[in-house]
C-alpha cells in the first residue's frame, strides 16, 4: 500500500434524487393472505447496537400493491460473476495469528473468518509475493549479495514465508479448500533491478525473462505445498516507487512488454493457468489499464485489472469496464486506520465505496488490506503506522477485537458465494441516501445488500418476480436479505 492521503471520495450514483417517498418505520400492512416463503435478514447498525445480528424473518407474498417505494430485482438480467470477498494475509497478519495466538485461539478465529457455515465464509485472500510494508523485514525469494546474480534461480527459497504465511495459509485451506488466492509482489529481487535495491528502481530489461521464471517458480512451489495461486499481479502499486519499503516503478508500456513477451508466453508454455491481472493501483488512473488492454499482443494473456482506493473514485472501474467489457475488474486493497475512527461513518464509507460501490462498478471481488494487525497497527516495515486490520490481535494478551471492516466483509462474504452473478436492481428515486446491490447464487438463493446512509429509517418493498416483501432499514445501517 502507499501513502494514504486525507481525501474525500465522491458518492456513487444510485439514481438518488430528491425525496418523494416515505421515510420512517414500517406501518402495519394488512395481514398477508398468501405467504409463499421467508426471507432471512442480518443487520449491522452504525451505532453498534446491532452487529451482524440475525433479525426476524420476513414474509414473502405474491405480488401485492404497496404504498412504499419498490426496489425491483430481475434475476434474468445478470452482470459480472463474483469470485469472492476478503482481505490480505500479509506477513504481519500471519505472524500475529501464528505467534501471538495459541493454537486453539487461532483455530477459533480462523473459523470465525473462513468457515462457510459458522463463520464469515471469507472466500478470497491476497498474498504478498515476498515482503510488503507489512512484513517483519524486507526480503524476496532470491536475495543475493551485491554483485551476485542467479539467472537459473538455484537459490530460490520460500523459507521466509514458511515461518508464518505458509502454515497459516494451510490452516485456512483446511477450513476453506476452494478459497481463491491472489499473489502480488512489492519488489523483484534487488539484483534484477536497475538500482540494486528492493526500494524503488525499475526491472532491468535483461531480467524480464528471469522475473517471469520467478513467478512460475513461486506458483509451482506454492502448489507443491498445497497452496494454489489463482491469480497474480505483476507489481503492487507500480506508480508509487518512492516508499521506504519494497516497491518498484513499472510504467504501462513496461508492464505491457513484460506480459506480452515474457510472463504471458512463459505461463502458456509452462501450462500455468494462473490469471494475470494488471495495474493493481489507485482509482485515479484509468489510462494505465486501458492502454495495456489496447495492446492486442498483451491483452490475450490478461484476465483483468485491479484497483486500490487511496485516490480517485470507484466509477473509474466502470470506465475501464466499458472500454474493455470482456476483461474482469478486481478491487484488491484499502485499509482502515486511525485517521478514521467512527464506526458508523467507516461502515457507511465501506458500503458506499468498497462493497456496494465496487460490485456495482463491475468488480468481481472486494479485498481489504491486513487481515490482522496488533493494537499499535503493527508489525510493519517502514510503512504506515496508522493502519487498522480487519481484526485487531492484542500482541500481549491475545485478545481479538472485531473491527468495522470485519462487519463490512460479513454482509457480503457470508451470503454472496463464489460463482454468484450480480443481477439487475432498480432503486427508486424516492429512496434517497440509499445504496443496494443484488446477487443470484448458483444454488438459486438470492441476496440483496441494502445500506441506509441517511439519518432516518427507510422503508421499502422488495419485488423479485412474483415475490414481494417489506423491510425497514434503520439510519446508518446495512442489512443483508437472503431468500
Amino acid at each position: 500500500m502507499g501513502y494514504i492521503p486525507q481525501i474525500f471520495f465522491l458518492a456513487i450514483c444510485f439514481s438518488v434524487l430528491s425525496c418523494k417517498g416515505k421515510e420512517g418505520p414500517m406501518e402495519p400492512d394488512p395481514p398477508p393472505v398468501d405467504v409463499i416463503g421467508k426471507a432471512r435478514v442480518w443487520l449491522t447498525k452504525g451505532d453498534r447496537s446491532k452487529l451482524f445480528s440475525r433479525e426476524g424473518d420476513l414474509s414473502i407474498t405474491r405480488n401485492a400493491s404497496t404504498s412504499w417505494p419498490v426496489i425491483e430485482i430481475d434475476t434474468t438480467l445478470t452482470f459480472q460473476t463474483m469470485e469472492g470477498f476478503g482481505a490480505a494475509l500479509t506477513g504481519s497478519s500471519a505472524y500475529l495469528l501464528n505467534k501471538k495466538l495459541s493454537g486453539g485461539a487461532r483455530q477459533t478465529l480462523l473459523r470465525q473468518l473462513f468457515d462457510t457455515v459458522n463463520g464469515l465464509g471469507i472466500s478470497y485472500v491476497r498474498l504478498t509475493i515476498g515482503a510488503s510494508d507489512f512484513s517483519l523485514s524486507e526480503y524476496t525469494y532470491n536475495d543475493l549479495s551485491p554483485g551476485e546474480t542467479d539467472y537459473p534461480l538455484q537459490r530460490f527459497s520460500l523459507s521466509r514465508d514458511a515461518e508464518d504465511v505458509i502454515p497459516v495459509m494451510k490452516e485456512i485451506l483446511q477450513l476453506s479448500p476452494a478459497i481463491t488466492l491472489l499473489g502480488s509482489p512489492w519488489s523483484p529481487p534487488a539484483w534484477m533491478k536497475t538500482n540494486g535495491s528492493l526500494r524503488g528502481g525499475k526491472l532491468k530489461p535483461e531480467c524480464y525473462d528471469v522475473y517471469a521464471d520467478y513467478f512460475i517458480r513461486y506458483i509451482r512451489e506454492m502448489k507443491t505445498l498445497g497452496i494454489p495461486i489463482a491469480a497474480v499481479t505483476p507489481q503492487n502499486e507500480p506508480l508509487f516507487a518512492t516508499a521506504g519499503y519494497p516497491c518498484m516503478e513499472m510504467l504501462p508500456g513496461e508492464q505491457a512488454a513484460f506480459i506480452k513477451s515474457h510472463l504471458g508466453p512463459k505461463f502458456q508454455a509452462a501450462g500455468i493457468n494462473t490469471k494475470i491481472i494488471i495495474y493493481d493501483h489507485n482509482w485515479d488512473n484509468t489510462n494505465y489499464a486501458i492502454s495495456i488492454l489496447n495492446d492486442a499482443s498483451a491483452r490475450q494473456f490478461i484476465a483483468g485489472s485491479a484497483f486500490h482506493a487511496y485516490a480517485g473514485d470507484v466509477s473509474a472501474m466502470g470506465i475501464v469496464h466499458f472500454a474493455h467489457p470482456d476483461k474482469g475488474l478486481y478491487f484488491t486493497e484499502i485499509s482502515g486506520g486511525t485517521w478514521a475512527t467512527n464506526f458508523g461513518d467507516n461502515l457507511m464509507w465501506n458500503m458506499r465505496n468498497i462493497f456496494i460501490g465496487t460490485t456495482m462498478n463491475w468488480s468481481k471481488c472486494a479485498l481489504l488490506w491486513n487481515l490482522a494487525l496488533d493494537q499499535n497497527g503493527a508489525p510493519h516495515e517502514n510503512g504506515s503506522s496508522t493502519c487498522r486490520g480487519v481484526v485487531t490481535v492484542n500482541a500481549s494478551s491475545g485478545q481479538v477485537t472485531f473491527n468495522e471492516e470485519y462487519y463490512a466483509i460479513a454482509h457480503f462474504s457470508k451470503f454472496v458465494r463464489p460463482g454468484a452473478a450480480r443481477v439487475s436492481l432498480s432503486l427508486p428515486a424516492a429512496l434517497t441516501e440509499t445504496g443496494s446491490v443484488a446477487f443470484l447464487n448458483r444454488d438459486g438463493s438470492k441476496v440483496m445488500i441494502v445500506c441506509n446512509y441517511g439519518s432516518a429509517t427507510k422503508t421499502f418493498s422488495i419485488k423479485q418476480g412474483e415475490k414481494h416483501f417489506l423491510y425497514s432499514v434503520p439510519a446508518q445501517s446495512v442489512a443483508s436479505v437472503v431468500w
